[in-house]
Formats: structure tokens, sequence, C-alpha cells
């Protein structure tokens, strides 16, 4: 478990998260890589914090988490730009510097926390209605959320069902059900956890 950051306590909360970004980006430990991301993570829930983040480039560094091998480190910066996303200037930015397709890519997690952040973090960077960002509700993301919809797992179910009710058009819908479901095979259901036995 990583320590906490020595931070002067009269630096704020900008030299906090501060210090946070230079723990992440110098530490080799992958737990502390995925409690710093955590942490961040958390932070990302208060719009408090939005400018402050954006000042440090996490929302960057969260987009080039994704990426990571280390299925936490993705499912807490996910869960990161989940948190940002409702935030217009933050939803731009993830927009605007090739973040979508990453997103896309963590339907295909076999975390299921990780696929229902996705799922979430889509549906807030889409605008009610069809002709927002059209990769957000390409033919492959539209097949995948009917896969969803068909799910044991209640939460993605009913988070898939608003997606295709509240951000896909009909024709949209009735053209994924249509197409081969090729493009979205490779896409499984993410693995629920079992009940703890008491």
């Amino acid at each position: 478990m990583a320590q906490k950051p020595k931070v002067d306590p009269h630096v704020g909360r900008l030299g906090y998260l501060q210090a946070l970004v230079t723990e992440f980006q110098e530490t080799e430990s992958q737990d502390a890589k995925e409690q710093v991301l955590a942490n961040l993570a958390n932070f990302a829930y208060d719009p408090g914090n939005y400018q402050y983040l954006r000042q440090l480039q996490v929302l960057d560094l969260f987009l080039d988490s994704l990426s990571e091998e280390n299925e936490t480190l993705v499912e807490f910066a996910i869960g990161g730009l989940c948190n940002l996303c409702a935030d217009r200037a933050n939803k731009e930015h993830i927009l605007q510097t090739g973040g979508v397709p990453l997103i896309i890519n963590c339907l295909s997690s076999p975390n299921e926390e990780t696929v229902l952040s996705a799922v979430t973090t889509i549906m807030y960077l889409s605008s009610p209605g069809p002709g927002s960002h059209p990769e957000l509700t390409a033919t492959p993301v539209v097949q995948c959320m009917l896969r969803f919809s068909l799910s044991a797992n209640t939460r993605l179910r009913n988070l898939a069902q608003v997606f295709l009710e509240d951000f896909c058009s009909p024709s949209q819908v009735a053209e994924a059900r249509r197409r081969p479901a090729h493009s979205a095979l490779g896409i499984p259901l993410p693995r629920t956890e079992a009940p703890q036995q008491p």
C-alpha cells in the first residue's frame, strides 16, 4: 500500500494532487500506482477538483492508463474519467484528444466495474438523440449494448437499455440487429463476481 505523499499542509489541494501525480509517474511499484490512481479517481468525483485535475493533466493520465495491461489500473482510470466527464470542459477534452476509442475498448474488459464505468462514460459523452459523436453510437457499440441488455447483471442490463433507448435512434438499433454480430462478437460479457461466502 502506498504511503501518503509528503505534502506541506499549507500548499492545499493543488499541491496534494500534484504530489499524487508525481508519485504515480515516479513509482515503480504497481501497488503504489493502483493506490494513487484510485485516489485520483476519487478526487475526480468532486467538481471542486476539476480545474486542478485539468491543470495537472490527470485526464491524459487516465486516458493513457486505459492502455495498461494491469486491469486494476484500467478500472480506476475509466472510473476517474467517468467521474470527470460530467463536466463540459472535461468532456470536450476527452472527445478532442481521441479518448473515445480507448473508452470503447473498455467495453471488452473482463472486469465488470470497468465495463459499467465505460458504458456510463459513453453515455455522459453522448448527447441524447442521434447526431452527437457518431463513433459513440456506431453499429459495433450498439450491437455490444444489445448484448449487454440481455446480461444477467441487472446494473449492466439496465445501463445498456437506457443507452439504447436514450442515445440511439430506433433505426440505429434496427440496423445493429440486422447486421451480423461479428463486429461485437469479440466483446465478451464481463465476469460477475461470485457472492462471498460468510
